[in-house]
Order: structure tokens, then sequence, then C-alpha cells
């Protein structure tokens, strides 16, 4: 019989047989019942590319996995969709008969919108409740204390972090290099502002690696910066397959939380110090999480890694006196004392509710860091909840255990804010639209409390004064010299007398000759003033020359 088709003007009808053969089977036929093939392809294409660029995603992938409360939105968003595939038309009916407007609905839409609904309901309900419970760890870990520790004397918290940016910026001579982020690093038991010397520019960020580190010396008013040359394979700055979190995020712990990096430098080695945080899951009131200190990575030179505990950081030599707990961490565990009695006190009556106290200044965020006598510290001041601005707390945080410890004050302490404006009173003359108080950190001098106040011009050229206000009195001590404020921090009288000036004239009498010493790039590294009774001596190193000393009277001699 034939399997040709019947033709338009025949009254053949075709038969079962011809039915069953047509159309005839070919490969166009294959294709289209197999249309999962190619959505298959770049599925897997897909998946793999976001394998590998993996680091990029960490943020969204850490935000749904330390949130339990979204993955339940989630799976009510994905409820949601099945059950509007599976009514047909009828969710779409009702919707529009609801809203007297024709809306075209599908699962996909429907997902998203109960998926939206649920986090804005659910992620303030589980900030709170993870609030609490993170209050409740750190009340029940910390101590505390009827004393704070003295302050080191010798190391003193002197240059703000605005100002050590411009002293970096001002002495760095490499044009195909920035300076990166400073953080606070001990080398060889003094503080520095340390920041990478990174690629600038697209090309160089693509071809060059991280340089050295800048140091800017904390502890006096002077520029003394100084640089520690040498290549790191893996670095800060640098283009993404030659950065430090690209390579933590690849090769090491996926589901932590990475901080800031900082720079160490330890017998003229440098290294990149990360401390990190981890999530530990609760189920009760209702699904959270909350963080806890979970290492430190540490990356040499070569690029190598080394993930170390908390224990092992505290005894790594190359680590000692560093920043190891997670400042950030340090900030949220105190703020989150908030909650200490309970959700609903927060939201209503307000009870013993504390605030991190704001700081004036430029980028002065607390919590600080700074050396005492009893190791390295984080401070952090906190007020009444509202108008109040008295101190209410001061908590410090040991910077290489993580120990919390409290101080409540038996009498009525001035705030930070409070201390800033007694600065600015005591110095009426002062020019205060050029210049601002900055970092106001509780210092304990001889078991007494003093406010550590900076002046800072507004382009945080340097610093101008340091002032001291007692915490008690309001009474105002200022010094300018370095020698002056570490004699005031060790219980001593300084030799100098305080200034209440203008910051802009440190004395009614005009000096005969003024001596800078500048950097090669203008940058005045130190001045002295000299005096009519005063003379000044310039001496010739022994092995210098003639020509060298009267060089210098030369330039001495052109001053004003």
């Amino acid at each position: 019989m034939s399997t040709r088709p019947p033709s338009d003007d025949s009254d053949e009808q075709p038969s079962d047989d011809d039915l069953t053969d047509w159309p005839p089977d070919g490969p166009d036929q294959d294709q289209s019942s197999r249309p999962w093939i190619p959505l298959g392809v770049v599925g897997v294409i897909a998946v793999a590319v976001g394998w590998f660029f993996r680091p990029w995603l960490h943020g969204l992938v850490y935000t749904v996995y330390t949130t339990p409360l979204l993955l339940i939105g989630i799976v009510v968003g994905g409820l949601a969709a099945w059950i509007t595939a599976r009514s047909g038309d009828r969710v779409e009916t009702a919707v529009n008969t609801l809203s007297s407007n024709d809306h075209t609905i599908t699962p996909l839409r429907v997902g998203v919108v109960v998926l939206v609904i649920a986090a804005f309901a659910l992620m303030p309900v589980a900030n709170a409740v993870a609030g609490v419970t993170l209050s409740d760890q750190t009340m029940s870990q910390t101590t505390t204390v009827e004393r704070l520790d003295d302050v080191d004397a010798e190391n003193p918290r002197i240059v703000t972090r605005a100002v050590a940016d411009r002293y970096a910026s001002n002495t760095l001579s490499r044009p195909q290099y920035r300076v990166g982020d400073t953080d606070i690093s001990v080398v060889n038991g003094t503080p520095y502002w340390a920041a990478p010397l990174a690629p600038d520019g697209l090309f160089n960020t693509i071809t060059k690696r991280q340089a050295g580190t800048v140091l800017v010396d904390m502890t006096t008013q002077q520029a003394n910066v100084r640089s520690v040359d040498g290549e790191l394979e893996t670095g800060v700055g640098t283009i993404f397959y030659r950065n430090y979190r690209w390579e933590l995020l690849k090769s090491q712990s996926y589901l932590v939380d990475y901080g800031d990096p900082k720079m160490v430098v330890h017998d003229g080695s440098q290294y990149i110090a990360v401390p990190y945080t981890e999530p530990t899951f609760h189920l009760t009131p209702l699904p959270h999480s909350t963080p806890q200190w979970g290492g430190v990575a540490v990356i040499d030179p070569s690029g190598s890694v080394q993930m170390l505990s908390p224990s092992e950081a505290a005894a790594s030599p190359i680590l000692d006196s560093q920043q190891l707990y997670p400042e950030a961490l340090a900030l949220r565990s105190v703020a989150a004392t908030k909650y200490r009695n309970g959700i609903v006190n927060t939201y209503t009556s307000h009870e013993d509710e504390i605030e991190i106290a704001p700081l004036p200044g430029d980028g002065n965020d607390q919590p600080f860091f700074i050396l005492s006598e009893t190791g390295p510290k984080y401070v952090v001041a906190v007020e009444p909840y509202g108008d109040a601005q008295g101190l209410q707390e001061l908590w410090t945080i040991d910077g290489q255990s993580g120990t919390f410890e409290r101080y409540v004050p038996a009498d009525s302490l001035f705030g930070p804010q409070r201390a800033a404006d007694l600065v600015r009173q005591s110095a009426p003359q002062t020019d205060w639209d050029r210049f601002s108080p900055a970092e106001p950190i509780l210092t304990v001098i001889d078991d007494r409390e003093y406010w550590q106040v900076r002046v800072v011009p507004e382009d945080n050229s340097g610093i101008a004064y340091v002032a001291f206000v007692d915490a008690r009195s309001g009474n105002v001590d200022s010094f300018e010299e370095t020698d002056a404020i570490t004699q005031f921090l060790a219980g001593e009288t300084p030799s100098g007398t305080p200034t209440e000036t203008d910051p802009s004239e440190t004395a009614t009498e005009t000096p005969t000759v003024i001596v800078q010493r500048v950097a090669e790039n203008g940058t005045v590294i130190e001045t002295m003033r000299v005096y009519d009774d005063e003379t000044v001596e310039i001496r010739t190193p022994t092995n210098g020359t003639v020509s060298t000393a009267n060089a210098t009277a030369r330039a001495l001699g052109s001053r004003p």
C-alpha cells in the first residue's frame, strides 16, 4: 500500500497505517522533543562560571547562609509559585477581580512578591532576636572592673587616621603606586598606622603587585614616615586574582566573614593578617545566627596562607601585640547590649539602654585601638540612650584574647561630646572653622580619668595640639610637644607650659628664626622656633664635609 499522503482533491481517505506513518520520523523531531539539552548546557556553564567567580558572590551567599529566616522566606516563595502554577488561571482571576485591573500573573512573579514581603517582615525580627542572643553572650562573658588600666605613656595614640593618610600621601614619591587604607600595626613595640603600597591605575593594577608597606608613627605629632619595600605575591589593592580576599575565598574557608586586612611587619618581612568571624546557629526562639571569632588568616610574602585559631594567633610571634580580635565584632557585641533588658524594653521604656557614643572629627569611628600597660586593647565609650551625653560605660576588649571588660564609673563623668565642647571653650580665640577636636579617648592617668582629644586642622595636615579634659572637673590641659604629652600621660608635670591659644599661633612673642626640617616633596617634618635670648648651633657630623655645613648654614640664614 502506498505511504504517500492523500492529495487535497482526492476522495480517498487515509487509512490507519497512513496516519501512523505520517509525519515521518527525523532529526528535527528529536531536537524539538529535547529542549532540556540546551538548557542543561547553559545551566552547567552558569554553575561553572559561578563557581570560579564565587568570591564575588560571597556577600549574597553569606547573607542567605547566616539568616535562616530568609531561607524560610525562600521556601514560602517557592511554595507560593508552585501553588500558582498548579491552580491555572484561578489566581490571576482572583487578583484581577480584587484589583479591578488586568494583571498577568505568573508563578515566578508570585514567588518573588511573597519572598520580598517575607524578607521585609522577617529580617527585623531576625535582627532583634540575634541582638538579644549576642547581648546575652556578651554580658555573660564580660567582667565588670572598678578601675581601668593606665595607658602606655611611651606609646601614646597621637596621630589620627586622617592625618596619617595625609602624611603617607605627602611623602609618597612613586607615581605608579598609591597608599591604601590605613590600619594600626605594632612594629618592634611601637604602634604605627600601616598602609599597603598598592598599584595605581588600571594598567598598573593588572601588571603590578603590592610593592610594600607604608608606616606612619602614631606616637609623635611629626610626620615620621617610612616604607618597607618588597613585592607580595598576594596583596591588597591589586587585581582580583592577586588579591588577598580572592585567595582566601578560593582556597580557604568560604562560609566565614573576613575582616579588614592589616599589614604586619616582622623581622623585616611583610605579612597580611585578616581576622575573621564564623556564624553560630540557634534554633530558639526563632532560627537565627550570631557571629563569633573564628581566628586569623596570615598570608606571607610568597602568598602562602596559614589559618590560625584564636589561641594559635595569640601565640604566634609574628602577631605579637597586633589586632587579632575582629574590631567589627567588638563594636557589634557592645552595641548589642542595648538588648540587655529584652526587646520590649528596647522599643518601649528604654530602661538602662545604651548606645555607642557618636564622636566628632573626620572618620573617627569606634572602637579605638590603644596600647595599655597590660597590652593592646580596644576601647568603646557608650552613653545612655537618647539625648543624654554622659559616659555610662567604657568597654575594653583585649586585642589578643578578645576578653571583654566593662567599667561603670561610680561618679558622673563627662562624655566625649562634652569633652570636645570643653576643648573649644578653653580656646575661644581659636578659629574653630579651621580646626576641629578629634578622637576623644578616655585615658586613665594615676587613677584619674581624662578625655584625650586631638585638635586637628580641617585639611588633616597635622596635629595642632593634644588636650586632656578632666572627665570629672572639666579642666583642660593642652600640650603641643610630644615630650610634654608623654610626661603628662606618665603622671609627671610637663616641662612645657600648657597651651590654650590658637594652634596657628603658638606664642605671643615673635621668634627670631624658624628652623624647619623639610622632606623632598615639601612636607614639613619638624619645626623649631628660636627667640632673641636663644642661639642656634649647627654641628657637622665627623664624616661630613665643610661644604655640607656651609650649605646648611646658608639654608638656615635664608629663613625670616
